[in-house]
């Protein structure tokens, strides 16, 4: 049959292009020709359970409804069970993991205060001023004379130099409507414990102004202990600022010795290069044993009383300020080695003729910081210098904060907290109203509209030292003879004090097994992944491949619907317009330039000139534009072209 098929067409050219596949060779790419055929071939072959029944059960529509609307339900609690779970993930839970660890401790830092401003040499001059007014001031409102309780001094009241600003005042208060007087009386035992003078009728306070005195207002206290002082301690810093603008004030070189007695750790004595010295404001001369300066680094191998830190301490309050502090003993304050010590939020005070226990034991926590947690490794990303030059904590960065607003709004820096170059000190002889722009911003500070707790975030890593205390009265009755005698011989203890003038502090760990805190992230990516292929198995009992197949049908989907879209804009858009334009321009094209499929006897024929009646038949139809894909060719042109092929015909 092939030899005759080749007898009856006879030479000629063979064809220029491959033949087109049959239906029974697959393509590359092949898309189905319908929704419903895409459908049907997805639920016979896939894997997901119950898919097959929508095309099994299409003889019997209750069926088909049936599972169609149980897949459906399926499908979207399934979905809504992943929800579930990329909500939980994109939480960030953290789990708390809690280990016990047990070995030797670094020895915290321990920082204690004589719990009394030292009249230093330098100011004594002027806090002998600021005494006489303060005497004269207490007895101009209480009648009460303070000779004998302020320190005896030289000059008189009428050799006193310029009156002090801001002089403490008695202001009269209204009388408060009667249900506010109501409430008033109902809860004063309540808000004050101190006692009252003429209560209902004044204050005690003194005015502050702001730089061109069109704004002021008193700051007062209802109770006269609580004015007093903070009077005479606003002084005081402004006292203290001029001295500390260059230098800070010297220290006697035998001022460690006054205060502690003696001091010994794991049994051995300590010595200078064990401790280091600062001043506060308000608590004197401090003393930081074991920070970072030190050069021998403690370390405690055993517990107990007699493996940790052991002082014997003088409370004696000769020559200092009794208007600052009005009480006695000392403040003690256990922290990390490279943090400072802020005394005034987490210091205790001894109580003089007590011997005081205190044991230890630490604990460490360490944050997850990013999306799991608002906290910082270093302090680098918190919007606030740290003027410490230490460990980053909260505090240091609380206490910073507020130094920073001080300077940029008041101009100056408050004496309490660091200050940076090239800023003095606040003091009302060059900044005259810098004591009205404190109180303002301290009310601020409290309240946070400073914003300094929102920025300033937890650090990641804390290390914490929980206290237990236990008291006992030391010396004894029966050996305190002979204590106080060795006290006066060797540390000129004054032995008529006795329990009032000295105190014992035992610092110790009472185990060395601590407690280390530590978050995890409570679902992970693998844990997602996997709580997602628990749901995806219990309502459709497939697996990872079910969900390609899935994503798969999706494609299929979107891809005929592409091209649907698209024959239908050719159809619409490209069909009409290109068929006429299309039949000119072929019109109009010479017949050298057409293909040799339109043309298949140029070649051969090209010795003899052209017949003109044949020439008007080179020209070839128009093209279809319908389409842009290859059409097959008219039934009319195909018989023409291959009676021409055929041997034998003219």
């Amino acid at each position: 049959m092939k030899g005759d098929k080749r007898e009856e067409l006879g030479p000629g050219p063979e064809p220029s292009g491959p033949l087109p596949p049959t239906e029974e060779e697959e393509a590359l790419l092949e898309f189905h020709r319908s929704y419903r055929e895409l459908f049907e071939f997805f639920c016979n072959n896939t894997t997901i359970h119950g898919a097959i029944r929508l095309v099994c059960s299409q003889h019997n529509r209750m069926k088909t409804v049936f599972w169609a609307v149980l897949w459906l339900c399926t499908f979207g609690m399934m979905y809504w069970q992943f929800g579930q779970l990329f909500g939980e993930y994109f939480s960030y839970p953290v789990s708390l993991n809690i280990n016990l660890n047990s070995d030797k401790l670094i020895f915290p830092a321990v920082s204690i205060c004589t719990l009394n401003p030292y009249r230093y040499k330098e100011i004594q001059e002027e806090l002998e001023d600021l005494d006489r007014i303060t005497e004269q001031t207490l007895f101009d409102l209480y009648k009460y004379n303070a000779s004998h309780t302020l320190v005896a001094h030289a000059r008189s009241r009428r050799d006193l130099r310029e009156p002090l600003p801001h002089p403490l005042q008695r202001l009269p208060i209204p009388a408060p409507p009667h249900a506010a007087r109501r409430v008033r009386r109902a809860g004063s035992s309540v808000r004050d414990n101190n006692p009252q003078v003429n209560r209902k009728d004044w204050k005690i306070g003194f005015q502050l102004c702001n730089q061109n005195k069109s704004d002021c207002f008193y700051q007062t206290y209802s109770s006269g202990v609580d004015a007093v002082r903070e009077w005479y301690r606003f002084h005081y810093i402004n006292i203290l600022s001029r001295r500390r603008q260059d230098t800070s004030p010297s220290l006697e070189e035998d001022v460690l010795g006054k205060f502690i007695f003696t001091c010994r750790f794991n049994q051995d004595s300590c010595n200078e290069a064990n401790y280091s010295h600062f001043h506060h404001p308000m608590y004197g001369n401090c003393y930081t044993f074991n920070d970072k300066n030190s050069s021998n680094l403690w370390m405690s191998s055993m517990p107990g009383v007699n493996n940790g830190l052991s002082l014997t301490l003088r409370t004696e309050q000769n020559d200092f300020i009794p208007l600052l502090s009005t009480v006695t003993g000392a403040r003690v304050m256990v922290h990390e080695r490279d943090e400072p010590a802020f005394m005034d939020d987490a210091g205790f005070n001894l109580r003089p003729g007590v011997e005081t226990s205190i044991s230890m034991s630490k604990e460490a926590l360490d944050r997850l910081g990013g999306d799991y947690g608002d906290c910082t490794k270093n302090g680098s990303e918190v919007p606030v210098e740290n003027l410490y030059n230490t460990k980053y904590t909260q505090q240091v960065c609380i206490h910073s904060c507020f130094q920073e607003s001080m300077i940029k709004e008041c101009g100056c820096a408050y004496i309490f907290y660091p200050r940076p170059e090239g800023v003095e000190f606040c003091d009302y002889k060059k900044h005259n109203s810098w004591g009205y722009c404190y109180y303002k911003l301290q009310d601020a500070f409290s309240s946070d509209r400073l914003g300094c707790f929102t920025k300033c975030r937890k650090p990641c890593s804390v290390t914490i030292y929980k206290l237990s205390a236990s008291y006992s009265q030391w010396p004894s009755v029966t050996s305190q003879d002979w204590v106080f005698q060795m006290l006066s011989r060797q540390n000129n203890y004054t032995i008529k004090n006795k329990r009032d003038g000295v105190a014992k502090l035992n610092i110790f760990f009472k185990e060395l097994n601590y407690k280390s805190n530590s978050e995890s992230p409570s679902v992970t990516m693998v844990t997602l992944l996997s709580n997602l292929g628990s749901q995806w198995s219990l309502w459709f009992g497939s697996s990872v491949l079910s969900v390609v197949e899935m994503a798969e049908f999706i494609f299929d989907l979107l891809v005929i619907t592409f091209l649907m879209l698209l024959r239908r804009f050719r159809s619409r858009y490209w069909s009409p317009g290109r068929g006429g334009r299309g039949t000119q321009e072929v019109a109009s094209t010479p017949a050298t330039s057409l293909p040799s499929s339109s043309c298949p006897y140029q070649a051969s024929s090209s010795s003899s000139p052209p017949d003109p009646a044949i020439s008007p038949a080179l020209s070839a139809p128009p093209p279809a534009y319908s389409t842009l894909g290859p059409h097959p060719a008219p039934s009319g042109l195909a018989e023409a072209s291959a009676s021409a092929h055929a041997p034998g015909e003219p």
